[in-house]
């Protein structure tokens, strides 16, 4: 595998490694195929704010495929399926599509995320964005690596001049804690805010460096998982900020992170 010094990682580690990509390049594959085709068939998982399509779809059978032929004793946890309620030491944790709203609308910030929870602690990470074909992975405790090689988040430490993203929550209509309050104070204190409609590569963006800080409300294990120990692995200082509005997370780097977190809690 490219950017990787194998002698740094267990067999194991490697093999994880070599089947998330394994499966994320089959998965992009079948996203490209249906990529801004006119007959993409998009459909509403109870509001129409929050949707699946078929590409989701088509991407989470090869991967749970795939993962219940090489790994049959390993519990997953999908978006579109769900949790199979297995009792194993060993979870996959899969987004098959992040961004399905960027996508259906034929943005291209999208991709697939692969995390791997060992003992309820995720070990590997690994997102996908198959038409940039970049690829972002981390093992626990040995670095995070990106297309440039080790991914090293900023050094800023100016909140003026840090270019930051976040994100809206699916009940923005009907829930008052929608986050705009947020956006209002971070807003002006900033040299740029951005939305750019995938967790997994907000989290990955600031691993490489290309933002400063990220956060976001209301997501799901699967939308944080590999991204938050990539972002981790990278020198991001990460942090779950409350637990009564799904997953609230940020990572931002170091230097700025305290600011950013006293403006969003």
């Amino acid at each position: 595998m490219k950017n990787i010094a194998t002698d740094n990682f267990t067999p194991l580690e490697l093999d994880w490694l070599d089947s998330a990509r394994d499966m994320g390049h089959q998965a992009g594959k079948i996203l490209r195929s249906y990529f801004r085709r006119q007959d993409l068939n998009i459909m509403d998982k109870g509001n129409a704010y929050d949707i699946v399509t078929e590409a989701d779809k088509a991407s989470e059978r090869l991967i749970l495929d795939y993962l219940h032929s090489r790994y049959p004793d390993h519990a997953i946890l999908s978006e579109e399926s769900g949790d199979d309620h297995r009792h194993a030491r060993c979870q996959w944790i899969i987004d098959p599509l992040d961004g399905t709203v960027n996508y259906s609308a034929g943005l291209a910030t999208y991709c697939i995320s692969i995390g791997l929870m060992v003992a309820g602690e995720t070990r590997m990470g690994y997102v996908y964005a198959p038409t940039l074909d970049e690829e972002f992975y981390a093992i626990k405790g040995k670095g995070a690596y990106g297309p440039n090689g080790i991914l090293q988040v900023k050094g800023t430490t100016d909140l003026q001049r840090a270019v930051v993203s976040t994100g809206f929550p699916y009940d923005k209509a009907t829930n008052p804690d929608n986050n705009l309050d947020r956006v209002a104070r971070v807003m002006p204190r900033v040299r740029g805010l951005r939305r750019l409609g995938s967790a997994a590569m907000d989290l990955c963006y600031v691993a490489a460096g290309w933002l400063d800080g990220y956060w976001e409300l209301n997501l799901k294990e699967w939308d944080a998982c590999a991204g938050e120990l990539i972002a981790q692995e990278a020198g991001a200082t990460v942090t779950r900020y409350r637990n009564d509005h799904g997953i609230c997370i940020l990572a931002a780097c170091p230097g700025i992170a305290q600011q950013l977190l006293e403006m969003v809690v």
